[in-house]
């Protein structure tokens, strides 16, 4: 009996009508998928029905609380373990959610908040300063360059959750929170979330997709960079370069512009203090496999943090939870969609399964798009290049391609006023990049 069927078994349904039960729960668990991902289209309209309402009323709190994208897919998952527990039992569902494995959302929601704390922010900030005063550029296209190549490229060895907090908190403070245009900021968004998802890949452990397929397929980092990894950086520079010449103008207009002083009483951390909280980050991605140990460490970091808090800012720990309560859901949902997505990875041949795993990869997380790679004994190197290389080039198209984007989402979204980060803004941001990553995993060698 397979681990789902024993999930199913598990319930109070019969054992003679196991199948049907499981293709009857596959099936729900589908069509609320669909619903989460039109749940995330529809949030402006959520938060246009709670300004209807009086202010601090239910009716507004409770379409407010639906408007916010990253509690969707945990609504939409608490929905479908609801369904299931009155349908099969809850011994049944108390039995799926044990089958599952949250170490990926439990990883992001600390990686996140160790690398949003002030000395790992210094550290960062003290590194772009240093190369943007190399750079033979204006201040702010050197700084704003120097972000976008070397933050998404550090994905490879700091891990993508922690290269897009870092680089979204940077680009908050030197260009979201400045007078430029909606449209430079959705062009930066995209760029941004492309670059984060294949700039991770010059590695084999710091990307999800990559990190789901490696040990399975016996996958280093000189495969990587190889096959992947100089394909990346260089897309990650010539999207960057791009981006900068479009919006010369108004990054040139920055450089007059006063930056405000940071909202921070905290003192300038001292070398061992970054040295410590560094330390901190790597025994976490060290461990980023077993929840069991960097949970404990996260308890320990977060009694440093107070006893080091006049150096400290608060943990972002509402923004980090809401965060790893987005990809909870999602994996979740996502684990029941195996039985559609399995047989169509296996049935296509090698460029449109490149191009599949790309249009896949936006309405489900890349890293269980590659994960079902796995169960596909048939898939050939090729095929396996193709599936990858799919999942990453896609990984910027919407909010739940790819794990770290909702870490970006949640830090940048306050700087597009009420109505937050539009979908279709975000997808029309990142096709440019996605479109230079498509050019260079299909033709280059």
């Amino acid at each position: 009996m397979s681990s789902v069927q024993t999930v199913f078994a598990a319930g109070a349904s019969a054992y003679e009508n196991l199948a049907t039960d499981m293709t009857a729960m596959q099936l729900t668990a589908t069509i609320m998928f669909a619903l989460a991902v039109l749940h995330t289209f529809a949030v402006k309209q959520f938060m246009h029905f709670a300004k209807k309402f009086p202010e601090g009323s239910v009716g507004e709190n409770l379409f407010h609380f639906l408007g916010e994208v990253e509690v969707v897919f945990g609504i939409w998952a608490g929905l479908l373990v609801t369904f299931w527990s009155f349908r099969f039992g809850s011994a049944s569902s108390v039995a799926y959610l044990d089958s599952i494995n949250f170490t990926e959302p439990a990883f992001v929601f600390v990686i996140m908040c160790m690398a949003a704390t002030r000395p790992i922010m210094y550290a960062a900030e003290t590194a772009i300063n240093t190369f943007t005063r190399l750079l033979p550029l204006p201040r702010s296209m050197a700084r704003y360059s120097t972000i976008m190549i070397l933050g998404p490229l550090l994905g490879s060895l700091i891990t993508e959750p922690a290269a897009m907090t870092v680089s979204a908190l940077l680009l908050k403070r030197y260009f979201f929170d400045t007078p430029i245009s909606r449209r430079f900021k959705y062009a930066t968004l995209g760029l941004l979330f492309v670059n984060v998802s294949i700039g991770g890949t010059l590695t084999h452990f710091a990307a999800p997709p990559v990190l789901m397929v490696a040990a399975t397929w016996k996958w280093d980092t000189m495969f990587m960079l190889t096959h992947f990894g100089w394909k990346s950086a260089l897309c990650v520079g010539m999207g960057t370069i791009l981006t900068t010449a479009l919006f010369a103008k108004e990054l040139l207009k920055l450089d007059s512009f006063k930056l405000p002083a940071e909202n921070s009483s905290t003192m300038t951390p001292p070398p061992w203090v970054v040295a410590l909280q560094i330390v901190f980050i790597a025994m976490t991605i060290w461990q980023a496999h077993h929840m069991s140990f960097f949970i404990p460490l996260f308890l320990f970091f977060m009694g440093w943090t107070t006893v080091s808090k006049e150096y400290q800012t608060p943990l972002k720990l509402r923004e980090s939870l809401l965060v790893g309560f987005f990809l909870g859901g999602l994996v979740t949902m996502g684990k029941l969609q195996e039985w559609w997505l399995q047989p169509l990875i296996g049935s296509l041949d090698t460029l449109t399964l490149y191009f599949g795993a790309t249009a896949l990869t936006a309405v489900t997380d890349n890293a269980a798009l590659t994960y079902l790679g796995t169960l596909v004994p048939s898939l050939s190197d090729a095929m396996k290049y193709a599936l990858v290389a799919g999942a990453v080039t896609g990984g910027g198209l919407t909010v739940i391609a790819n794990a770290p984007n909702p870490a970006g989402f949640g830090i940048l979204q306050s700087s597009f006023g009420d109505e937050g980060i539009s979908p279709l803004g975000l997808f029309l941001g990142a096709m440019p990049s996605t479109i230079l990553a498509i050019l260079a995993f299909t033709l280059l060698p």
